[in-house]
Order: C-alpha cells, then sequence, then structure tokens
C-alpha cells in the first residue's frame, strides 16, 4: 500500500531527512533522477487515495528534497565538467582557419565546410595515428573503394528501402525539420520553463532519456502531443514521414544506370569479401579497413562539424567465426576500465557502470571478446588523440534507434557544449551484410574450417536437368542452379511440395523472379555426405568512426584559458596529433639570429618535425600566445646566448616553463618529446630551468 509504506510522524520527519540528505550524496545523477520519478508516482498515487494531511504533506517534503538533491549533484557534476565558451572557441576556429563554411564567398552551404591548414594537420595526424594503431597493430586489410555506388548494391544492403531518417515540415514554408531533434529541442526548452509542472517535467525527462528509442508512429504521436510547431515561424507542422539520406545520381551518360553517393565506407569492404580472404590465404578471422569520404543528406544539418552532407570515415569490418566470437588479444585489454551506458539503463533511469571490459563481459553487460576489445582499444585511440576520460563513455543503442543491419551498437560519445555527442560507433552486424550480398548476386561469401573428424549427415540435393534449365534461363542458368543450391534443406522440402502439388515455383535469383518448373528438376532426394571442412556465413564487429566528428570533439575539449587573462585562449593538443609539433621564434629581427634559425628549422625537419617559423615583429610573449592559439605543444627560442653559446631556450606551452638546451640537442630533444620518448619532466631534470621571455 502507497500510504502505508510511506506514512511516518512528522516527529521523525527532520532526521529522516538528514538521513535521506546523506544517503542522496553518495548516489549518482541518474539514480537521483529515477528517485525523483519514483516519489512524483508515489504523491499522485496519495492524491488519488484520499491520505491525511500529515501524510501528503510528507511525502511532497520528501519530493522537493529529492529535488534538490538532484539539483545539487547536477550543479556539482556541471562544476566538475571543464566550461567552454563556445562563442569563443568557435570566433578562434575562425581566426586560425581549423574550418569554415564551404563557399562562404557565396554564402555557404548548410552542412558542409572546409579544413584549413591547420585543420588540415591535424586530420591527417588522426589518420596516421589511426593506422598505427588499428590497420599496423592488427594486421588489418586496408582497401580504398569507389564513393560512386551502383543503386543495385544499396539495394541488396538495405540502404535504398531503410536508410532513412523520420521528417516534418513547416505546413506553410516547406521547412524540414528532423522529428526526433525538434521534439528533443522543444521538451528541453519546456524544461527550462517556469509554467511547466514537476509532474510533466518528469514525463517530459523521461521522453528524452528514450529519445532514440522512438518509432515514426511514437515520434508523430509525441510531436503532436506537447503540440510542437516549426521553430522559425511557429506555423504547424506536417505529418511525419520518412527520407532516405543518400545522395543519388546516375552512373553513364544514358542515365539508366542509377546510383548514389556511398552513405558508408563498409560495403566496399563487404564486397570484396571473397579477394580479401583469398589474400589472407583463407584465414579467420581477419579485418579489412578502410578510410575515406561518405555522404548523407541530413534533413537539417547543425552544430558545425557535427552533423555535415559529406565527412571522413573510418572503418573496420571484423569477420569472424559467429559460433566463435572470442578475441585472441582479449587478455591484453581486459583490465582496461570504460564507463557503459546500457539500454536497460537508459530505459530504467538507473547510472552509468563503470568496470572493467572483463567485468562487463563477466556480468553479461557485452556479449562478447571481440565487442569488449573493440571497446576498448577504441577508447585507447580517442584517449591517446586528445579526448578526455571524463568527457567520454559507451552508449548501447536500443531495440528502435537499432540500425537495420545491427544486432547489438555502442557507440562512443564524447560530452561537449552540444551534449554527449556519438564520434565511434561499434556495431555487431552479424551475417546481415554478407547474406545480403551473397543473395542479390547467387554468389556463396563463406569461409570455411577444416573438420578435425569428418562429419556424415544426410542432406537435401536438388538435381537440375541442365538442357531444360539452359535452354529456358540461357546466360541466367547459372546463378539459378547456384540459387537451387544454395537453398536451405526447409526451402528445399518446400519446393519439392510446390512442385508435386502445383508443377511450378517462384524462385528469387538476385532482383529477379523465375518460374521453376517440374520438367527443370530431375529429382530432390536425401542423400548422406561427409563433410571434412565446416562452411560458414562471417559474422561481422564493425567499429565505425566519424573522423570529423573526433576532430571537433578534440578542439572543443582541448580550448582553453589562460588562468588570470580570459583574452589568452589556447589548445592543449597532443604532441602526438597537433598539427605543428614545435615554433622557432627569433628573440627579434637581429641580423644575427636568421641563420641559426635557419639551421634549427632545418635540423627538425630532417627528423619530419612540422615547425612553424614566427619571425615577425612584436614582443615574444605575444607570438608565444599565437603559437599556444593553433595548439603548438614546444617552442624553440633564438637569442643572444645563442649567438654567444649555442643554447637556445624551450619552452613548454602548458606550464609556459623553460629550459636551456645546446643547440647540437634541441631537434632530438623535441623529436623525443613529441613521440613520447621522454616527457616534459625529463627534459627539465636534464637541461637547467630558464625564466623570462613571456611577457606580452
Amino acid at each position: 500500500c502507497v500510504t502505508a509504506a510511506w506514512s511516518f510522524k512528522l516527529s521523525y520527519y527532520n532526521e529522516y531527512k538528514s538521513y535521506l540528505s546523506t544517503a542522496m550524496s553518495t548516489v549518482s545523477v541518474e539514480q537521483l533522477q529515477a528517485a525523483v520519478t519514483q516519489q512524483g508516482a508515489i504523491v499522485r498515487k496519495l492524491k488519488q487515495s484520499e491520505p491525511s494531511a500529515d501524510e501528503l504533506a510528507a511525502a511532497i517534503e520528501e519530493l522537493k528534497l529529492r529535488k534538490s538533491a538532484l539539483a545539487a549533484a547536477e550543479k556539482a557534476l556541471a562544476a566538475l565538467e571543464p566550461q567552454v565558451d563556445r562563442a569563443k572557441f568557435e570566433n578562434c576556429m575562425k581566426r586560425r582557419f581549423f574550418y569554415g563554411a564551404s563557399f562562404s564567398l557565396y554564402g555557404g552551404v548548410a552542412g558542409l565546410f572546409d579544413l584549413g591548414p591547420a585543420g588540415c594537420a591535424l586530420k591527417a595526424n588522426m589518420i596516421n595515428f589511426w593506422r598505427n594503431h588499428f590497420v599496423v597493430e592488427e594486421n588489418m586489410l586496408e582497401v580504398e573503394c569507389t564513393s560512386l555506388t551502383p543503386e543495385y548494391v544499396l539495394k541488396a544492403s538495405g540502404h535504398v528501402d531503410r536508410f532513412s531518417d523520420y521528417m516534418v515540415k513547416d505546413a506553410k514554408t516547406g521547412d524540414c525539420y528532423r522529428a526526433d531533434h525538434l521534439l528533443e529541442a522543444h521538451l528541453e526548452k519546456q524544461l527550462g520553463s517556469k509554467g511547466v509542472s514537476a509532474s510533466d517535467k518528469e514525463e517530459m525527462s523521461a521522453v528524452l532519456r528514450q529519445i532514440d528509442n522512438y518509432g515514426m508512429q511514437e515520434l508523430g504521436d509525441l510531436i503532436k502531443k506537447y503540440n510542437c510547431k516549426a521553430p522559425v515561424t511557429g506555423n504547424e507542422l506536417t505529418d511525419i514521414g520518412e527520407f532516405n539520406l543518400m545522395f543519388g545520381t546516375s552512373i553513364g551518360p544514358t542515365g539508366l544506370l542509377r546510383g548514389f553517393m556511398r552513405p558508408e565506407t563498409a560495403q566496399g569492404i563487404f564486397v570484396n569479401f571473397k579477394r580479401l580472404l583469398e589474400y589472407n590465404q583463407d584465414k579467420m578471422p581477419f579485418a579489412g579497413a578502410q578510410i575515406g569520404q561518405s555522404f548523407r543528406n541530413e534533413i537539417s544539418p547543425r552544430s558545425g562539424l557535427l552533423r555535415v552532407r559529406e565527412f571522413c570515415q573510418a572503418e573496420i569490418e571484423h569477420f569472424l567465426d559467429p559460433e566463435d566470437k572470442s578475441h585472441p588479444k582479449f587478455q591484453l585489454v581486459s583490465g582496461v576500465p570504460v564507463r557503459l551506458y546500457s539500454a536497460k539503463a537508459q530505459t530504467d533511469g538507473s547510472k552509468i557502470l563503470e568496470m572493467s571490459v572483463g567485468e562487463a563481459l563477466s556480468t553479461g553487460v557485452l556479449q562478447s571478446e571481440t565487442m569488449g576489445y573493440f571497446l576498448a582499444r577504441i577508447q585507447q585511440y580517442l584517449i591517446a588523440v586528445g579526448i578526455p576520460p571524463n568527457c567520454l563513455r559507451f552508449r548501447q543503442h536500443m531495440g528502435n534507434e537499432m540500425a537495420h543491419y545491427a544486432c547489438d551498437c555502442w557507440d562512443a560519445e564524447c560530452k561537449t557544449t552540444y551534449g554527449w555527442v556519438e564520434i565511434v560507433g561499434c556495431a555487431d552486424r552479424s551475417c546481415y551484410d554478407l547474406n545480403a550480398h551473397a543473395k542479390a548476386t547467387s554468389t556463396k561469401l563463406v569461409a570455411q574450417q577444416r573438420l578435425e573428424n569428418p562429419v556424415t549427415r544426410e542432406v537435401l540435393e536438388v538435381a537440375v536437368n541442365k538442357a531444360v534449365l539452359g535452354k529456358a534461363f540461357k546466360k541466367q542458368a547459372g546463378a539459378v542452379t547456384a540459387t537451387l543450391n544454395a537453398l536451405s534443406d526447409v526451402e528445399k522440402e518446400d519446393l519439392k511440395e510446390k512442385l508435386e502439388s502445383s508443377d511450378s515455383f517462384k524462385l528469387s535469383v538476385g532482383d529477379i523472379s523465375v518460374e521453376i518448373t517440374s520438367d527443370m528438376i530431375s529429382s530432390i532426394q536425401k542423400v548422406s555426405k561427409t563433410e571434412h571442412v565446416r562452411e560458414f556465413v562471417p559474422s561481422v564487429i564493425e567499429p565505425s568512426f566519424g573522423i570529423g566528428r573526433i576532430l571537433y570533439c578534440i578542439l572543443e575539449t582541448n580550448f582553453k584559458v589562460r588562468e588570470g587573462d580570459e583574452k589568452r585562449t589556447w589548445l592543449d593538443l597532443p604532441p602526438l596529433i597537433a598539427p605543428t609539433k614545435c615554433s622557432v621564434l627569433p628573440l627579434s629581427s637581429h641580423s644575427d639570429f636568421i641563420p641559426y634559425v635557419q639551421r634549427i628549422s632545418a635540423d627538425l625537419r630532417k627528423l619530419g618535425i612540422p615547425n612553424k617559423v614566427d619571425d615577425s615583429s612584436g614582443a615574444i610573449g605575444r607570438r608565444y600566445a599565437r603559437t599556444d592559439e593553433i595548439g603548438i605543444p614546444f617552442g624553440i627560442t633564438v637569442d643572444f646566448d645563442t649567438v654567444k653559446l649555442e643554447t637556445v631556450t624551450v619552452r613548454e606551452r602548458n606550464t609556459c616553463s623553460q629550459v636551456r638546451v645546446p643547440m647540437s640537442d634541441v631537434a632530438s630533444l623535441i623529436h623525443k618529446l613529441c613521440t613520447e620518448q621522454a616527457t616534459w619532466s625529463d627534459a627539465k631534470a636534464s637541461y637547467p630551468e630558464f625564466v623570462g621571455q613571456e611577457t606580452i
């Protein structure tokens, strides 16, 4: 009974309140949100059951307490997170041309962006490390496939029919909006409104937690329920509908062959599976990898680089036995701690799980060693390129948001000023893609496992009348025969029954349907077959990296302001991926400094270290600030002691501390610092500290 469960004397309430306050301070924000929702339901039930005034007052007071605890926890959590002034950040990106709107001379096009020199170098460094971290380390097979894809390939993969988002339009202007984004923005605005009741806010929060889990009908109903309008005009909205995200085109001058710009790089790997398996000497498991541009005609591009219409992907397709999803290197990562936000936790409002990959597997949160292995490796990559660990989590897809090809999926998400943003998806695509392309082309896309003990079993075998079949189907006879042989025993039994009862049978061969008559089939009978190898269609685990999104998150989460000087902004980029590793700065324009600057720059280039010479006029501190703003981690200054003693100062960006180093050592030191063979602490221990040259 609700009344009995929450009934207590008010004389004990203050003591209980103190206890509850202490308890609430030890739980997560997610648990507090669930507690508020639970207590809100209790209050509503009490109001319907004619409680005493004391009981109702106590329950309402407790609800207020829980809300207060939740607000305090959210405020404390926000204080722990790095605060970024997005306007200041975007101004820096624009001034330093990390990226900018494409065709801005003509006013720009939504969802299209250009990378500037610093952005290009940052992206190249990210991709180079990605290749080393995954392709080289895991012996993956890299391919480069065309972006232009024939329609029949994407028809087979399911993209033509199902690669869609839900859309609504402004009923008067025709402006288009992605339905879930529109609902999300509307509810977030309502949550900040004072005129909305506490119970309604709780309900809206519950909807927002599952925003990615709603289908088209549910989204449409919610948009109507909350009376959503067109954001710009306030006009009514049309009914919800589907919008395919692929860019269509035609291939060749006749226009008869339809095509699309690929929406993902994955299909190029799948259609080359047989070649890759042969290249790998028929050994399983193995992985294919590809880096390249993909294209999606987003309904309403927004949030800068986070939602664009052309973007760079780096994808891995790890092919493995569906009956054995273990990974030989899993033990190397089993102790790696990860933050997992499961589908169950999202549904019931419970907290993010913080545990090792091994614990997640043993408790059933993760379903396979291979999925766990890649989540750990993805996290290692993201942290290495600069994503702060406290801004990173893995969120499991809920049922309705799962892609048509996936049976499980975890997204690596980064916390930004736009909220949690997906930057890597890791999907278990099972056997979907290979089965789809095998069916469409009547080609077996299988791997083999040699059996230690041969297996004899009874199978149904279809014997065709080649003369009749060849006369009827001519060039297609081979494909028809292959399709008949590929039928399962259940399908062959069905074929036999239909031919006996109706003398014909409709068979799907790729995209066409053909009629099989009884005179084309000699027999369908059981035969004993001894198998020395086991054939299977491999499953696929697919880590898919959005390079542009990762790049944006690196820049935003590493954008900082110097303490005590709000005007001095800087980027805390790891040396591993910094566009420029080192600056070379003459103290002044004195002609004696020129040969030393040239010599140091040449020595750095010989070691493959990108460097920037800044011999512009202005105080040395101001030039340090300029290099800090584009994330250059180290600076070498040539001064009068360089001329006298052949020593230079080396400055570290984060601490602004400097050491005095002989010119003969400086290039080698910078190389060691940039390749993590030495730390700045090592440099400070090896060379004398230098104080000065920092005033702007």
